[in-house]
């Protein structure tokens, strides 16, 4: 029996994209909630949110039940942390701050198995092979292994030709915010400079023949995206739709008070 098939990694090489949401709420409840909603697909944040690799794990293991794609964004390109999410079952995982071919090789040996990669071999530990029940996880987990890297910064775009001719990696994820603020914009990333080098990225990504990824809640410019063949879009942040939702409503009660 071979490792389970990677559902996200087969969607974003078609034609349709993918549209997902950010999940940073850190905890299992609220992320059982969130994969109800019908997303594409799920990001559980652990470069930003405050999660860590238990939290991760157990995050994953709701998440695995529901309709949604899972990815897991890391708080850095770390062997041994990637290792450890690999074992605890993620199978696509998007790694920030990729500023050069150099960085995105290494990435690609860290989801490896040898004589590939680095990847340790204690598969049996963990959920990845549901806990040694997948005789044959060690020869076909690479093959379902969805790696996504971060751009963000100026380095990234100035090497992202570079990085888009490594093999093994899948997508490309372009981060507007960090890239707004590392060229002198402003963080909300809607100066039309920092659109039109984001939708510049995007088509070099897809002329590549890799998948490419964007966050943005602003739905002109998801629109935008989608038509320079964005492959996987996140369009929510579940922390952001809390707030906002909790303080119209506060907003409301408090209009209605008043009206008495």
């Amino acid at each position: 029996m071979p490792a389970p098939k990677n559902r996200f990694k087969a969607a974003i090489q078609g034609d349709r994209p993918h549209m997902g949401c950010w999940v940073g709420l850190a905890t299992q409840y609220a992320a059982e909630i969130v994969g109800t909603a019908g997303f594409d697909w799920l990001l559980i944040d652990g470069e930003h949110a405050p999660n860590d690799l238990r939290s991760i794990s157990d995050q994953v293991g709701i998440l695995q039940a529901s309709d949604s794609d899972v990815v897991v964004r890391l708080p850095n390109g770390d062997a041994d942390l990637i290792k450890q999410v690999l074992d605890a079952g993620v199978q696509t995982l998007l790694i920030p701050m990729v500023d050069s071919a150099e960085q995105a090789r290494d990435l690609v040996r860290a989801v490896r198995y040898p004589p590939h990669g680095i990847r340790g071999v204690g598969y049996a530990l963990g959920r990845a092979s549901r806990f040694a029940a997948i005789p044959d996880y060690l020869t076909t987990a690479d093959q379902e292994i969805c790696l996504l890297i971060q751009v963000e910064s100026r380095k990234g775009i100035e090497a992202l030709d570079e990085i888009l001719a490594v093999e093994g990696i899948d997508g490309v994820f372009i981060g507007p915010a960090d890239l707004s603020v590392d060229l002198g914009y402003a963080p909300t990333a809607d100066a039309p400079e920092i659109h039109a080098i984001v939708l510049d990225a995007l088509d070099r990504i897809h002329t590549a023949g890799k998948a490419s990824g964007i966050l943005t809640l602003d739905w002109d410019f998801i629109a935008k995206c989608i038509a320079h063949n964005a492959s996987f879009v996140a369009v929510g942040i579940d922390v952001l739709t809390l707030a906002n939702g909790l303080r119209a409503l506060a907003a409301d009660a408090k209009e209605a008070a008043d009206a008495r």
